[in-house]
Parts: structure tokens; sequence; C-alpha cells
């Protein structure tokens, strides 16, 4: 990655009203991932602190390619799955992140997901939810079987369809997007969503300050408004963009059976 492509980010992360944190994440360049655990508290926060794990050593790299993210995730689902864990608790974890890359010069972001953490985009006064939830609410509101209204009181609104060790696949979704000169990103668990409307967290991004005021602004908006669960939000600025070329090659056609929000397609979908 060219050294003109920097990237000035900030981090926060509460509890809530949850007796422990079992979200996790890494916030150093190149790479911001937010992960969030699930089994219970000591292996929902040791299943989260294991994927995170597996993406430290990106730190640094100039050159990071979608393999790379797939190769880590694939490490770390191997380890959650081999932890000793009671019947019909197993553990696993939810992974967003994105990853500040360059392909011919071109500054891009590369976004990854797997469960129902989110990355966003907020550009020009836009915010634009890159990822789908891998949830049984989104599935339910793409079969047209839940209305939006009626999804905020599904009572299994919380239940991932996909995750990390928690399933003998792991079927992570990526994107490849171009980075532009004004982008600042999103990287969060949903104890962010659960409690902050598109409409507020946009607001909150665009008003709040920095990188870092910006993510203390949210996680204390979301324990406002209830803070029911984990919240770890992450804040990045792209810089050095002005000049960049936007044209990004992608890698392969998205799947037939993605839901992309908007124009924006995945590039990739691996069964790991």
């Amino acid at each position: 990655m060219s050294a003109a492509f920097e990237t000035a980010w900030g981090v926060a992360t509460a509890t809530g009203r949850r007796s422990g944190n079992e979200d996790s994440f890494l916030a150093d360049p190149p790479v911001f991932v937010v992960a969030d655990g699930m089994g219970g508290h000591e292996a929902g926060e040791v299943a989260s602190a294991i994927v995170v794990q597996e993406f430290s050593d990106l730190r640094g790299r100039e050159s990071i390619e979608p393999e790379d993210l797939f190769d880590r995730i694939e490490r770390g689902a191997a380890r959650i799955r081999a932890l000793p864990a009671p019947p019909g608790r197993g553990a696993g974890t939810t992974l967003a992140g994105v990853v500040l890359s360059s392909r011919g010069g071109a500054p891009y972001w590369l976004v990854v997901n797997i469960g129902d953490s989110r990355v966003y985009r907020s550009a020009d006064g836009v915010l634009e939810q890159v990822t789908v939830d891998h949830s049984e609410v989104q599935e339910l509101l793409d079969s047209g079987e839940l209305t939006p209204t009626e999804a905020d009181d599904y009572p299994r609104r919380h239940v991932v369809t996909r995750a990390v060790g928690a399933f003998a696949q792991v079927r992570p979704e990526l994107w490849m997007l171009p980075a532009g000169p004004n982008d600042r990103m999103l990287v969060c668990s949903d104890g962010l969503t659960g409690e902050l409307s598109d409409e507020a967290i946009l607001e909150l991004l665009l008003t709040a300050g920095s990188p870092q005021q910006s993510a203390d602004a949210l996680v204390q908006a979301a324990l406002a408004h209830g803070g029911h669960d984990n919240v770890t939000v992450v804040v990045v600025d792209g810089r050095g963009f002005d000049d960049a070329d936007a044209t990004v090659p992608s890698l392969t056609e998205s799947d037939d059976d993605t839901h992309p929000r908007g124009d924006l397609d995945p590039v990739a979908e691996a069964t790991l």
C-alpha cells in the first residue's frame, strides 16, 4: 500500500447491560475488524478474541488480498471449533471488517462480513450499509415475510445464520470498494445498530468530529438508548485518496444467492 494512502481511526467499546464484554476488535492499519462472540460469556469472549488474533499478523502489511482474509477466517474457525464447550453451547463469533489496500496504484476498501456485525461507509453526507446481515430476520425481510417495522419486534432478530466456528462451514462475503477522499468507514457490532437508527448513526458520524470523537459519541449514544448489548465501534477515515484512480478491478461475479444493499455486490463469497 502506498505511503500516500493513510488512515486516521478511533475505537470505543462498552459492556452495556451485559455481565461481560464478548466483543473483540483490532484497529491497527491497514486492518480494522470487530467480532461479536456467542455461546455464553466465556466461550463468546474467547471465540471473538481468537478470530481477531488471527488478523493481527496483517498489521503493517503493504498488500493484502482476499485470500489473506479467508485464510485467517478459516484458521480462526478451526481453533474455535476445537474449544471445549457444554452440549448445545458451542462457541462462535461474527466478524466484520475493513482493510485498506491498493491495486494498480489505486486505493480500495476490502470489506468482509460473517454474521450481523456491520460495515458502513459515510461519504458526501450519505450513509451506505455495505454488508448484509447473515441473520434470520434479514432472510425474512428479503423474502417479504416481514416488513422493516415488524422486524424491529421480531423475537429472533438476533439469531445469526452464519458465524465463525459455530457452524460446520464458514461462508464469508467480501466487497471491494474504490476509496474516495471523503470516505468515513464504520465497523460495528450489533450493540450499536440494535439501539440507533441509520439516521442517528449518520448524524454522529457527520457532526461528532474526529474518528475517535465519533466512536466515543456513537457508543455513548447506544448506551443512552438502552445499552442492552455489548457495543463496539471502529471509525476509519481515509487520507491521500484525492488523486487516486477510482477504478478497482472485480474478482468474480457475485453469487446469485446473495442479497446486496443498493448497487453494492459482494465480489467474492467463500465456503471454508
